[in-house]
């Protein structure tokens, strides 16, 4: 789905997050969403003996993005972090997409990731007597494969 005019831009406030299908509740924040390859550089001598610095596309990198969600009583990405320590790896890789919506709430963008896994959580925020401010847990997302879909 296009964005209604040519000259808007995507906002940043509508995204969802699923890992294996299931919505993650409470997202604040998604970061560090790269798609990457590698770069292969070469060098060589043309036919006049100049020498010569190319570079040429690689092979697609893997990556990692962080999801930051407000601080509830789930266990889930905790119990899949155990999953890891455990050295599950079966029960540790998933699936996950992120998706980007329009202002409207149509689908704008989606990225798809295969062979997920969870590689630290954090809980965050300060833990301040009086204080009002949410806590939040952050975890970071590894994946082997990713396509725009």
């Amino acid at each position: 789905m296009a964005l209604a005019d040519a000259l808007d831009l995507a906002t940043a406030y509508a995204f969802s997050v699923k890992i294996d299908g299931i919505q993650i509740p409470h997202v604040m924040e998604v970061s560090g969403l790269k798609a990457e390859v590698d770069k292969v550089t070469y060098q060589q001598q043309t036919q006049d003996g100049k020498f010569v610095t190319r570079q040429m596309m690689g092979r697609q990198k893997a990556g990692e993005f962080k999801v930051k969600r407000g601080l509830t009583d789930s266990t889930t990405v905790t119990d899949w972090l155990k999953a890891v320590f455990a050295g599950d790896l079966k029960g540790a890789r998933k699936t996950a997409e992120v998706a980007i919506y329009t202002s409207d709430n149509q689908l704008l963008k989606r990225m798809n990731f295969r062979n997920v896994w969870v590689k630290d959580v954090e809980l965050g925020g300060t833990l301040k007597a009086g204080s009002t401010e949410p806590l939040s847990e952050t975890f970071t997302v590894c994946w082997d494969e990713m396509e725009f879909a």
